[in-house]
């Protein structure tokens, strides 16, 4: 077993993560749902800022690409007229305090000072930020401190000022930069201030920088804070004045009531979901991560859904696909509904588009596309097939909105959503044809499995089908619509194909190598296959026609589900260490998408192993009547398991 050491942890608790060495790094987004801020190995400042929901054309082929902001916490700071830099710190440490969403970087300079640098993005002010500086001086010192903001290439006709504001007696210094996104599409606007601790300094802009300078005494700490925030015209009309309330905001607020505020907002979300896992620190450490990054990424009531890397990196552009609706989003369900619905209202918003792309292709109904971004038009790259042939997706996502319903029996959300029930329904009657003997098939897609390309009767996309016709005929009986009879025909009709007792992944399936898991998703998340022999069956042949190299991390997180739900510990634990070990990345353990990649924060497979440990030893089950608590099962490296805030009551669930 590879434990904290490998990542370059000298201390270990189950609501941090400690870093003492550089090497290899790749850093954490600190993110509260609008923005990721990534952290960096070098000394006061940030890596890049990932703003969610905001698009513009990528200079390689014109794809849309989320959007790198303007990066407003850097700072540069000298002490005895020496600057600090990567190469002459020593000490150096940095801690991700998962409880409180912060990133501290301690380092000492020389024999001048130690210093802490700690970042967030504030959870209960959604488009702010905040850096802490702390210094310790080792004897009398004169610091100069200056702010200068970092403008990705991507942004184009910068320009910066800084201005001291004035109301009464009130004088407000904001510092802001604002610039154009590639194509001018959208503006991005960043402004910040300086917060002290008692006496306020004066401060000025040097070129491009703005800052102080102050005379410290040996042995009193000193404490300042770099706050502002960020916005675009995406979500304002007038960015730039937008941006800098936010310092000015913070001004009036201070540093410790705003530190405070976004405490307190992440100690509600843990108090309302989380897990805890007794003997097994690695394991709660891991799977904390992954839960604290989901809850980063997105926030409730914004309509924005979680791209497969989150607000870490602009990673496949920072796209919408299946990921969100079969991977990330049965956890949030589980345990932050009001997040989970977030990523359902993005999809609703998006049926018009879907329906578009279904009238494009010839279908009935809505079709959505393969990557989304804010416009909910296709943004697969053109050279990609699975832009117009990965089809299961539509299917997902009907499934998902089927599943909130279930979760919540709220029969007034159902009515108003049902439409992304019957249209997507009405897509899948026009997207299959009917065979000789009465059967139906669904020719030419690209499955789960995408390394088989224009194959038929793709087992999950015909059983996704299946799934959510029937779903789509129960809420119309719930809620008294006409039912299309060709929903009920194509559901009971669908093929999926089997041969020697095995369920084909598609038609005439020789037993090549899979990308990842396809016919078992059949068994979960999936409801098709519920013979218990048939799923030992098909779990003892896919098992080992997955790619050993190059999968991704999702299918392990599947496999451990259905043998916890087997009762087979030992397999369950095994694919559950597997779902994240090999793809786990220096020096906090951040998850890659596969075990040869090097593309972290993937949060589509923290998603898959959370469901690891929720549906699979957690022995919760998703039913149209509900969540339902089976017995579950505990692996033996663990003493208990508790899963706290899960349903709609707020249960608490321990196995031991």
């Amino acid at each position: 077993m590879i434990g904290s050491a490998m990542f370059g942890q000298e201390k270990s608790d189950e609501w941090h993560l400690y870093a003492n060495s550089r090497e290899n790094y790749f850093g954490v987004a600190m993110a509260n749902g609008k923005i990721g801020i990534v952290t960096d190995d070098t000394p006061l400042k940030t890596k890049e800022i990932i703003l969610n929901g905001v698009y513009d054309g990528s200079p390689e082929n014109g794809i849309s690409r989320i959007v790198r902001g303007i990066e407003f916490l850097n700072l540069h700071l000298t002490l005895e007229g020496q600057e600090v830099k990567s190469d002459n710190i020593s000490n150096w440490s940095q801690v991700v305090n998962m409880k409180e969403g912060t990133s501290t970087t301690s380092f000492s300079f020389k024999d001048f000072a130690t210093i802490n640098y700690t970042i967030l993005a504030n959870r209960a002010v959604p488009y702010s930020a905040m850096a802490i500086v702390t210094i310790v001086p080792k004897k009398d010192i004169e610091i100069a401190a200056n702010n200068y903001m970092t403008v990705p290439d991507e942004l184009k006709d910068a320009k910066s000022q800084f201005r001291v504001l004035k109301d009464n007696q009130y004088l407000m210094p904001v510092f802001g930069t604002t610039a154009k996104t590639l194509t001018g599409k959208y503006t991005v606007s960043a402004a910040t201030t300086f917060l002290f601790d008692g006496e306020t300094e004066v401060l000025k802009q040097t070129g491009n920088e703005v800052g102080f300078s102050k005379k410290l005494q040996k042995g009193k700490i000193y404490r300042f804070a770099i706050a502002g925030g960020i916005c675009t015209s995406k979500d304002f009309n007038d960015p730039l004045n937008e941006s800098e309330r936010q310092p000015i905001y913070a001004l009036q607020q201070g540093i410790d009531n705003l530190l405070n505020r976004h405490k307190l907002a992440w100690a509600e979300l843990w108090n309302t979901g989380d897990i805890q896992i007794e003997g097994d620190l690695d394991a709660q450490q891991r799977v904390r991560f992954a839960l604290f990054n989901l809850y980063s990424y997105n926030r409730p009531e914004t309509r924005e859904s979680i791209a497969p890397m989150g607000l870490s990196s602009q990673g496949y552009n920072g796209h919408i696909f299946w990921d969100s609706e079969l991977w990330m989003y049965p956890t949030l369900l589980a345990l932050q509904p009001d997040m989970a619905k977030s990523c359902l209202d993005y999809r609703f918003d998006r049926l018009e588009k879907a329906k578009q792309k279904a009238t494009i292709y010839g279908y009935k109904g809505a079709m959505y596309p393969w990557e989304s971004d804010d416009t909910g038009e296709e943004a697969t790259p053109t050279w990609a097939l699975t832009g117009i042939f990965e089809q299961h997706i539509t299917a997902d996502v009907a499934i998902a909105f089927w599943n909130y319903y279930s979760y919540t029996q709220d029969k007034t959300w159902l009515k108003e959503n049902y439409k992304v029930l019957r249209e997507t329904a009405d897509f899948w009657v026009s997207r299959v044809i009917k065979n000789e003997n009465g059967s139906f098939s669904i020719l030419n897609v690209v499955g789960a499995d995408e390394y088989a390309q224009h194959v038929d009767d793709n087992a999950f996309t015909n059983a996704s089908a299946i799934e959510a016709l029937k779903n789509t005929i129960k809420a119309a009986t719930i809620l008294n619509e006409p039912i299309n009879p060709m929903w009920v025909e194509v559901s009971n009709k669908l093929i999926i194909h089997s041969e020697n007792g095995i369920t084909q992944n598609y038609k005439g399936y020789k037993g090549q190598m899979i990308k990842q898991a396809d016919v078992n998703l059949l068994s979960y998340p999936l409801h098709v296959i519920i013979d218990r022999k048939q799923i030992e069956k098909d779990l003892e042949y896919y098992t080992e026609k997955i790619d050993k190299k190059d999968g991704p991390a999702m299918a392990s997180g599947v496999l451990s589900v259905l043998y916890a739900r087997l009762g087979d510990k030992d397999k369950a634990y095994a694919y559950f260490v597997k779902s994240y070990l090999p793809n786990s990345r220096p020096p906090f353990g951040v998850f890659s998408e596969s075990a040869n990649s090097n593309n972290p924060y993937f949060a589509t497979g923290a998603g898959a192993m959370l469901q690891a440990v929720i549906y699979g030893f957690g022995g919760v089950e998703q039913t149209d009547k509900g969540l339902k608590y089976n017995q579950g099962l505990l692996p033996k490296q663990w003493k208990s398991l508790t899963i706290k805030g899960i349903g709609p009551d707020n249960n608490t669930i321990t196995i031991k």
